[in-house]
């Protein structure tokens, strides 16, 4: 067993730390006072009004006139409500995907002010797709016209194995890379601060602290497309694992017997039954039986993806597509039994083709988790799509930088 390790913290640092809470408080009311801030933080008043006295000096918070709300109030200094102004600084979010990054430009509140989408080629080195995601942060912060100077920092979300802490991506499957040192590789182009963390993971922290979960103690976010992977946070706190590999739920076995040979060796496992490759290898399948079928018809497009079709099929009313869709959606719901049962969360987000398709996946899914709770812990877990849709991966990457270097400590996320 490692021995514990108990760090003190000199008088910067215990500014810092104090300043980070106010913020966080601030982030997570709309409004509020003082003494109320006082009372949340567990700081003197005396420490609030000094701290609040440099956040406004900043501009980083606003103050209101005073409260209007009680007219009875005769005693004492009127209130002020304080606001945190979103606009104050900005961060970065990319999300680096199957051939292909979004890059977005986000406010305190990780609201998109502006995003890009980049194609690359799959085995394209990693060295020429972080020089043209350098490109485009610049691009976007000037076209912006964002003083850089306002740019806090830069997160990361990849796919794959990634040391948070040292920024690297150890191995990541979909885009044939290994040992990638992403932090060092931007922070070196961009003199900005960089974080990189699993794709996944990224949209759980921001779901848990601009999406669905900011009224909840635990969730998890629940990605698919190429792949399948999960995110968890509890207590606002990221769970990675002992190898950094928790959440990696498209390698849970569900099929020991008969199931199909999985690209990670093992058979039978989850991605093999709810991706997009194997719901259109199954599309393509009943197409060579029935070529004259409207889930064939719509597959032989030559506008869209082939899953669109599939889903596009499914609302025309295909049999089919519908089957299609629904086994992989049942299949989903048993792994999601599998989390409820393991880590009883309050909520369940899907993001991906599972948010895309929300009203194809989630009916099934929920029930096939219920029934399949143990206990009836199912009944209590709010499954939903994320608000954030396809903007999930940016506004989670972002979500990394802002809590990273400005709401939270590092090694509190």
């Amino acid at each position: 067993m490692n021995e514990a390790t108990y760090l003190g913290r000199n008088i910067t640092q215990v500014k810092a730390h104090n300043l980070k809470a106010i913020l966080l408080s601030l982030l997570q009311n709309e409004r509020v006072y003082r003494v109320e801030l006082a009372e949340k933080t567990s700081l003197s008043t005396t420490t609030i009004t000094n701290l609040i006295d440099e956040l406004l000096a900043q501009g980083i918070v606003i103050e209101d006139g005073p409260e209007q709300t009680d007219r009875r109030r005769r005693v004492g200094r009127p209130r002020s409500a304080l606001h945190l102004q979103k606009d104050a600084r900005f961060a970065v979010g990319v999300h680096i995907g199957f051939g292909m990054f979004r890059v977005a430009l986000v406010n305190l509140r990780a609201e998109v002010l502006d995003n890009r989408m980049v194609d690359f080629t799959i085995g394209e080195s990693a060295e020429e797709v972080m020089k043209a995601i350098t490109n485009m942060i610049n691009t976007l912060i000037k076209e912006n016209k964002v003083e850089r100077t306002r740019v806090i920092g830069v997160g990361v979300g990849v796919p794959g194995l990634v040391d948070h802490r040292s920024g690297i991506n150890i191995y990541s499957q979909n885009l044939k890379w290994e040992d990638v040192p992403i932090q060092a590789m931007l922070e070196d182009r961009l003199d900005f601060p960089v974080v990189v963390d699993n794709n996944v993971r990224t949209m759980a922290l921001g779901e848990a602290f601009f999406g669905q979960g900011r009224s909840v103690d635990s969730l998890i976010f629940v990605y698919g497309r190429i792949g399948v992977g999960a995110g968890i946070v509890v207590d606002n706190k990221v769970y990675r694992g002992s190898g950094l590999g928790a959440g990696e739920i498209g390698h849970m076995v569900i099929l020991a017997e008969n199931g199909k040979p999985c690209r990670c060796g093992n058979t039978g496992c989850l991605e093999t039954l709810v991706s997009v490759p194997f719901m259109i290898e199954k599309a393509q399948a009943v197409c060579q039986q029935k070529p004259q079928g409207l889930l064939c018809q719509h597959l032989s497009k030559t506008e869209g993806s082939l899953i669109d079709s599939v889903f596009l099929a499914a609302r025309d009313g295909d049999d089919d597509a519908n089957e299609i869709i629904k086994q992989s959606a049942a299949y989903l719901g048993m792994a999601l039994a599998n989390l409820v049962n393991l880590l009883n969360p309050e909520l369940i987000v899907l993001g991906g083709i599972y948010a895309q398709e929300a009203d194809l996946f989630i009916p099934e899914a929920a029930r096939v988790m219920r029934q399949g709770s143990f206990g009836k812990l199912g009944d209590k877990v709010k499954v939903q799509p994320t608000p954030f849709v396809w903007k999930a991966g940016m506004i989670g990457a972002a979500a990394m930088a802002l809590m990273s270097f400005f709401y939270m400590e590092f090694e509190d996320i």
